[in-house]
């Protein structure tokens, strides 16, 4: 099966999105019952498309700066859910929130600096499709 986005195309924004996918999946097993089924499975949720977006960025650049304000977008409103689950003190312990938070800080200035670096830069040109698209 071909990866979703080659490895020479990755940003190094994808990596630690996978971590902090892969970190919210491990803190989310110890959430309680009531818990993981409500805000664990929205954190679990919004991480993936996280991830999704993150992919769809790197791999299509004439969609890369509205991809891109949704990708910020969606990390702001991860984090949000994450401190939602501090407050009700659905992790395990400060230093698992700690973890987590600290990893969806780091995407949130990954996102927003590659953000304004699409912003500044004119928008690739969308792929021809056709056979007559290049006559």
């Amino acid at each position: 099966m071909k990866p979703a986005v080659p490895r020479s195309q990755r940003p190094a924004i994808w990596a630690d999105a996978m971590r902090l996918a892969v970190e919210i999946e491990q803190a989310v097993r110890r959430f309680s019952r009531y818990h993981k089924y409500t805000l664990g499975a929205d954190m679990r949720r919004q991480a993936a498309h996280i991830c999704q977006l993150v992919g769809q960025a790197a791999r299509f650049a004439h969609q890369r700066p509205r991809t891109l304000e949704r990708l910020v977008m969606a990390v702001e409103a991860l984090k949000t859910t994450i401190y939602l689950a501090k407050e009700v003190q659905a992790f395990a312990s400060f230093a698992q929130f700690q973890r987590i938070v600290e990893l969806a800080v780091l995407v949130g200035k990954q996102s927003g600096g590659w953000f304004k670096q699409a912003a500044a830069r004119p928008a690739a040109p969308a792929p021809a499709h056709g056979a007559d698209a290049g006559a």
